[in-house]
């Protein structure tokens, strides 16, 4: 692991040595910085999950990923700067209200003096490392979260803007390693019913919102609830704005 590369890719300057204050400043400095993408998926480039692709890809190419990438190689920068971390697996809820199967979503435990869920992979999601063993309500700039015991598993929630609660994904403490994540890795690549083989999506946090790609749509929001839609006219004008906006290159 080229840490200092990595650093850099994240355009992080700030303390190394394990801790709380650090851990929330690596996963923010990620989220503003590697984009949460499936592009590989529509242009025929096979993802492999282990160190060697993952960082060749996101910290030498500057691409960015789907969770199993971006959380696994996040994993890895994260245990070589002295934590200790744990791959989780994790079913994630849809519109309907509906779970996915084992290892849909590859999540992160990293163990300080308390136990913090982390995710650099969830696309709009909480930007700070949340507590694990919290119940109550975790507020953050971007929203309020919630970790709950349901069935056996932890479900993380959050808050809607009309008061309710809205399932993101439930997970167990189980830890795992790349090769469990294989079977539904291939299935988000190739099958017709995985929502990424169905459209491009790339989706970056900024300082005030997040800007993301969907198919031929540039969607800007902000944390005030400010949204603004374009629609695309061409794929030239497509990928200036992965260019310009995510620093993205397709080969």
């Amino acid at each position: 692991m080229n840490i200092e590369a990595y650093l850099k890719r994240i355009n992080y300057h700030g303390p190394l040595t394990p801790g709380a204050e650090t851990l929330r400043d690596l996963q923010v400095a990620h989220l503003l910085n590697v984009p949460f993408e499936n592009l590989s998926i529509h242009s025929g480039e096979e993802i492999v999950l282990d160190d060697e692709a993952l960082f060749a890809k996101i910290v030498a190419k500057r691409r960015g990923g789907f969770c199993y990438e971006v959380n696994g190689l996040f994993a890895s920068l994260l245990r070589a700067l002295g934590f200790e971390v744990s791959m989780l697996a994790a079913e994630v809820c849809n519109s309907e209200g509906e779970f996915g199967p084992q290892f849909d979503h590859m999540t992160l435990m990293v163990t300080l003096e308390q136990r913090w869920l982390v995710d650099v992979g969830f696309g709009d999601s909480f930007m700070e490392p949340l507590l694990l063993d919290e119940r109550g309500e975790q507020v953050q700039g971007c929203g309020v979260f919630q970790i709950v015991e349901v069935g056996g598993r932890l479900l993380l929630r959050r808050r809607t803007e009309g008061g309710d609660w809205r399932p993101l994904y439930r997970f167990t403490l189980q830890p795992h390693e790349y090769a469990d994540y294989d079977e539904m890795c291939r299935y988000h690549q190739t099958s017709p019913e995985s929502h990424f083989t169905k459209g491009r999506i790339c989706s970056l946090a900024t300082p005030d919102g997040r800007v993301t790609i969907s198919n031929m749509r540039l969607i800007t929001t902000s944390t005030s609830g400010a949204r603004n839609e374009q629609e695309l006219q061409s794929q030239d004008e497509y990928n200036r704005i992965l260019r310009d906006q995510f620093g993205i290159v397709m080969n």
